[in-house]
């Protein structure tokens, strides 16, 4: 169902909001309980996120600009909603609501309840109640933040008339700063003189430590959230992460949130881009050329391999490449398209990227959101060695093909030619042995270790959530742990057997319409898990809605479901208008049920005019 003309306020649907319940509680409001009688006369957003989601952060990046211009009438709430199984732990929630710099308050829901409420389908998703109390728009994925800075002017006005809009000061309440030496830590690496380089990730800066680890020599940037080049003082960055070291002995560093890649030249400490835009990487844009002229998207990590400068493109779900050497960025493996599938690198799918090893005939990266340890062989072919999809994880040693991780975001060459894991969700340290096919548990314990670093005969631990690194002996013999396993705790969809029909709901913004002028504006692309529950209506198209056909011999499985649409501004007098791309990718358990619904709606954005 699509509707390319503008909304109008008074034809806008409205549904009455449910309450917020969260087992969690609150966050960030200076231990204050609040329902949503509380904010009547607020315009509420209800950004419902799980910190493992790389959407979800950039997400959280787009509503800092509408989150400060309209302080005094917009709450936003963000609604964390677990999909692995340490994500529904409260203190690994307080930790990300830091980690993240989230400025609003937050409602911790371990048990989907506000989820199921609202009917939310994917992470992340933004709903909008206006001052009464009525949810006027839902949007889920990225790129709508335009969308809804329009909405919000639209209430305000309106309930401005009314006499129904309350200003003020919002619910939200700092929380105290901790005094560590480093906060929330993400990648490491050895440096020629024998000390560390550490990304401080949520103070914005690289730290220097010395050969214990622990006592600094130096800081490089200025602490300051931002995006500048200059000296070790003045630069800013913005949640850095990977980091890796060059033959010139420079560093270059995965600049997150930043999307760019930046360069410091250890002697000096002067900082410098060499990669990216400052710019998230959208649809659609080039995905090689000069590489300050192309765009990144939320690189996580970087390795030396073959020559090039391969990165972790956690925020497109691919792999991309610098070349020093010729200036260059370009995409090295991946389609966009998120999950797990094998094969040449143009045709393989990832799932978040973000954390990269190299050896001599093997590119390891951790695949986080798959919870998967995979390779990249000479040939640019991808592989598998431990994961089996979005949907499975759990902590089970043994045979690879049997064996499970949980969001690990880092990997480390051994010299043995096995590799570590940071395997972030189960706190542990584990490793792969190529050879055998065996995985096992190096070390438990830590908390959400999100990457390693070998000294000699000993490995440090980048134990991210103590906020410090973590010296062990690597053990001869692995630890034994109690194998668990789970699956992604969210309802499956009872749908009847035969036809389903599914409908992507996109509504352009107010003022704009959907761009047609280079062809159709909108895509489908729709698959399985496992590919024979669909037996009609998989692959891509232009259409947002399409007729699929179930196997009735397959009980349960996940349909995933890509959509994208381009919106530009509806005005024929502007020879350039501004346009946006929306998307998002759902991935919806169902089970086949006789007496089960015959209809799958998404929104992609806007209200499904059959529930108002």
């Amino acid at each position: 169902m699509t509707d390319a003309s503008p909304s109008r306020t008074s034809r806008r649907a409205r549904v009455r909001a449910p309450q917020l319940t969260g087992k969690g509680g609150w966050l960030n409001t200076g231990g204050k309980q609040y329902t949503l009688a509380d904010l009547r006369g607020r315009i509420v957003i209800l950004d419902f996120w799980t910190f493992c989601c790389i959407n979800c952060l950039h997400v959280l990046d787009e509503l800092r600009e509408l989150e400060e211009k309209h302080r005094d009438t917009v709450v936003i709430i963000g609604v964390h909603s677990p999909k692995f199984v340490h994500e529904a732990e409260h203190q690994a929630v307080v930790d990300a609501v830091e980690r993240y710099g989230v400025e609003h308050p937050v409602l911790d829901d371990p048990e989907l309840a506000t989820w199921k409420q609202y009917a939310v389908r994917a992470w992340p998703t933004l709903v909008v109640i206006d001052p009464e109390g009525y949810v006027v728009a839902q949007h889920a994925g990225e790129g709508h933040a335009h969308a809804i800075e329009r909405l919000v002017a639209e209430l305000e006005t309106e309930h401005a008339a009314k006499g129904t809009l309350r200003r003020g000061d919002g619910p939200y309440v700092a929380p105290e700063p901790e005094p560590t030496v480093l906060r929330f830590p993400g990648k490491a690496i050895a440096l020629p003189g024998g000390t560390f380089l550490v990304s401080d990730t949520t103070r914005h800066q690289l730290v220097e430590l010395a050969a214990d680890g622990e006592s600094v020599v130096r800081r490089i940037g200025s602490g300051a959230r931002g995006f500048g080049d200059g000296t070790a003082d003045s630069a800013a960055f913005n949640e850095p992460q990977g980091l890796a070291l060059l033959d010139d002995g420079s560093v270059v560093v995965a600049d997150t949130v930043n999307h760019a890649l930046r360069r410091l030249d250890l002697t000096t400490g002067a900082v410098t881009t060499v990669a990216g835009t400052g710019r998230q990487w959208m649809q659609g844009e080039p995905t090689s050329g000069p590489a300050r002229e192309v765009s990144l998207s939320s690189p996580w990590d970087v390795a030396r391999w073959q020559g090039k400068l391969w990165i972790a493109m956690a925020g497109v779900h691919q792999l991309w490449a610098y070349d020093p050497a010729e200036d260059t960025v370009a995409v090295t493996a991946g389609t966009t398209n998120e999950g797990l599938v094998d094969g040449p690198g143009p045709e393989a799918w990832f799932a978040q990227p973000s954390g990269l090893a190299a050896t001599a005939d093997r590119l390891w990266l951790a695949d986080s959101e798959t919870s998967a340890l995979r390779w990249v062989d000479l040939d640019g072919a991808v592989h598998t060695a431990v994961g089996s999809g979005l949907f499975d994880f759990g902590h089970r040693d043994g045979a690879a093909e049997q064996a499970l991780l949980q969001h690990p975001l880092g990997v480390t060459a051994l010299p043995d030619g096995s590799v570590a894991i940071s395997d972030t969700y189960n706190h542990a340290l584990r490793r792969y042995d190529p050879v055998t096919g065996e995985v096992t548990t190096l070390a438990t314990d830590l908390r959400e270790p999100s990457d390693a670093v070998l000294d000699g005969d000993e490995i440090l631990v980048v134990e991210s959530a103590r906020h410090r690194l973590t010296r062990l002996r690597l053990p001869e013999e692995a630890v034994r742990v109690e194998s668990v396993a789970h699956r992604t705790q969210r309802a499956a969809t009872e749908v009847a057997p035969g036809e389903l029909q599914l409908d992507v709901i996109f509504q352009a913004p107010t003022g704009q319409k959907l761009d047609t002028r280079y062809g159709p504006s909108t895509r489908l692309l729709v698959s399985a898990t496992p590919p024979e529950l669909l037996v009609g209506g998989e692959g891509a198209g232009t259409d947002l809605n399409r007729t699929l056909t179930l196997n009735e011999a397959v009980a349960e499985g996940v349909l995933h479901v890509s959509a994208m649409a381009a919106s530009c501004d509806d005005d024929p007098s502007n020879e350039y208008p501004a346009c946006h791309v929306h998307q998002q990718d759902w991935g919806v358990p169902v089970r086949l049920t006789e007496g089960g619904t015959d209809r799958l709606p998404l929104v992609l954005a806007g209200m499904d005019d059959q529930d108002a």
